[in-house]
């Protein structure tokens, strides 16, 4: 009997993430001046203030050359709040900053003699999820979420249709299953989108529906390959600024803070999450740094043909640098064999896993760069799921989402001897 999974995104301008993205710019900037920076950043906007909290561990060029609210003004007039009518703006809103040193205590923990001994930053389990289910082997409900509200973005930015535009928007896509767990079709769409006022609001409401169906849909319909693009049939359920009136919006309408909005940074409910939250963190902190290592395990084994789908858990004690486990969920999926041709447990496959990829907190660091400025592109559309790319920072590259890459594709179809098995039945 086929089922329905919903998943839900946000705009770069909803408060939540306004918040996020202030954070990691503030990290960037930290990382720039000293890539050694330990850095917890909070933060908290609501109508013309922004409140910024935290720890901070750094030499004394970073403590000094760090100008906290003029990115944090950076970040909000990128995002699009440079209206005094919006009621939060990047000129007149209030900046406090509020970061303060780095408990000794936890420092103690995390930095050792040897960069291999770096202990995890905090104790805590975290996860990764891939499927075939799309091209970037992300669940595809949060696929479709991001992409409508990225080109709702763009459209926005462009300035040449749907000119009402606000920056706060809010997406939501459920998807119909076949008991086989493959997409039948897209059964609902949900668009918040903030927006200019009106006349009417029967007025409002009819052309910002029009607009979504002609202009947005059509514009996302054209990224997606053919196989996605049938999902998009006639009986679709749109519900488009469901509620009305949807001027107030943005930090005046709505507090954000950084961190809550963890699943629609990760799987979209697919999957699990392990709690804590990625964005205002630097790579000491497991809860970041390993949750894109178990992305980048869990994307290179359904790309080796390993297993269809995919859930890998690790886990830490702070201040240890060894995992105090990994864990690996196939969901039945799991097409790698032994010698005698019997297929390998979950618990097979974790242990053959564990020999490839060295999850210690400073291996990770250096397999994906993690010292570098390059968090302020990941908060907002999602950590995963990105495409891998470069950075310029202060006139250097850095690359940006080396989690997402399938380079160790080829290491691990030697270890489960894929390539082997598949001589043997040609």
């Amino acid at each position: 009997m086929s089922y329905l999974f919903t998943s839900e995104s946000v705009s770069e301008g909803h408060p939540d993430k306004v918040a996020d993205q202030i954070s990691d710019a503030i990290i960037d900037a930290f990382l720039t001046h000293d890539s050694n920076a330990k850095v917890a950043c909070e933060t908290f906007v609501t109508t013309g203030l922004v409140v910024i909290g935290g720890e901070i561990k750094c030499n004394n060029i970073a403590k000094y050359s760090v100008d906290v609210q003029g990115i944090a003004r950076d970040v909000i007039n990128r995002i699009g709040y440079n209206k005094s009518q919006y009621q939060f703006d990047a000129v007149s809103c209030g900046i406090l900053n509020a970061l303060h040193e780095q408990s000794s205590d936890i420092n103690q923990g995390v930095e050792r003699g040897k960069e291999e001994e770096q202990g995890a930053g905090d104790q805590g389990m975290m996860f990764g999820y891939a499927s075939r289910e799309t091209d970037n082997y992300m669940p595809l409900p949060l696929e479709l979420s991001h992409l409508l509200l990225k080109e709702l973005s763009a459209i926005r930015k462009e300035g040449k249709k749907m000119k009402y535009l606000r920056p706060d928007a809010k997406s939501q896509v459920t998807i119909q299953y076949s008991d086989k767990g493959k997409p039948e079709k897209i059964e609902t769409i949900v668009i918040s989108t903030q927006h200019d006022d009106f006349d009417t609001d029967d007025k409002m409401l009819a052309k910002i529906k029009e607009d979504i169906l002609t202009i947005l849909i059509p514009r996302v319909k054209k990224l997606l390959p053919t196989r996605i693009k049938k999902l998009f049939g006639d009986d679709i359920k749109y519900h488009i600024n469901p509620t009305g009136k949807f001027v107030i919006g943005g930090p005046h309408g709505d507090t954000g803070l950084t961190g809550r909005k963890i699943i629609v940074d990760t799987y979209g409910g697919r999957g699990a999450h392990g709690g804590g939250a990625f964005s205002g963190k630097d790579s000491s902190k497991v809860d970041r740094s390993a949750a894109y290592a178990t992305r980048h395990i869990a994307k290179n084994l359904v790309a080796a043909g390993i297993c269809d789908e995919v859930l890998v858990q690790v886990a830490y004690a702070i201040g240890v640098a060894q995992p105090v486990g990994l864990y690996i969920n196939t969901y039945n999926t799991g097409k790698a064999k032994n010698e005698e041709g019997r297929k390998l447990t979950d618990g097979e496959i974790a242990e053959k896993v564990s020999k490839v990829f060295d999850m210690r907190p400073s291996a990770i660091v250096k397999r994906f760069g993690l010292k570098n400025p390059i968090y302020s592109q990941t908060a907002a559309y999602g950590h995963m799921g990105r495409t891998p790319g470069r950075v310029n920072v202060n006139g250097k590259e850095y690359e940006t989402f080396g989690w997402e890459k399938l380079d160790y594709v080829d290491t691990l179809k030697k270890e489960f001897k894929i390539a082997e098995r598949t001589a043997e039945l040609a």
